[in-house]
């Protein structure tokens, strides 16, 4: 059965830092050498909530006692099949880290996040979830690596100095 374009991203939170993952352990990763969440791809007839709490096991041996939707991010690409991606934030959960065969688990100041090889639109949803944005729908067009279309709650955002409608980073 294909991969599901359907995805779960979740970020558990802790003493002001984000559980990250640093993706260098798979050869053909398209997140290869970057920060991201847990998560992952739907298996057949998941929920949002069941995807999340599997891939959460899977891949750092904990069980989520306390999550929260924080929105629903739609990534397009010149490179890759569209993905909904259902992103969330976690505060309690039971259980002991373990090892992931997909990348290198980290406790990362939420402060520091932004310096990590990050995708563009990703600081996008950080600054969101810093803000407690209410649910958001965010739509992010690449091009190659490059971010050049960001749509949050149905309106574009920004535009850099070339006039592409996107996100500046926050430095």
């Amino acid at each position: 059965m294909p991969k599901s374009n359907l995805t779960t991203l979740c970020y558990l939170e802790k003493d002001g830092k984000y559980l990250m993952m640093h993706r260098v352990k798979k050869e053909h990763d398209i997140n290869k050498d970057k920060w991201v969440g847990i998560g992952g791809h739907f298996e057949a007839d998941e929920s949002p909530e069941e995807c999340l709490l599997r891939e959460a096991r899977e891949e750092t041996g904990l069980t989520l006692a306390n999550y929260k939707l924080r929105g629903l991010v739609t990534f397009i690409s010149d490179r890759w099949q569209t993905e909904y991606m259902f992103l969330y934030t976690a505060t309690e959960w039971e259980g002991e880290i373990t090892d992931c065969n997909e990348g290198t688990l980290e406790w990362i100041e939420k402060s520091k996040v932004y310096d990590l090889p990050l995708w563009e639109g990703d600081k996008i949803f950080f600054r969101l979830m810093e803000e407690n944005h209410p649910c958001f729908s965010l739509k992010l067009k690449y091009v190659g690596e490059d971010l050049v279309e960001a749509v949050l709650d149905g309106r574009v955002v920004g535009e850099d100095e070339k006039g592409r409608r996107i996100s500046p980073s926050k430095n």
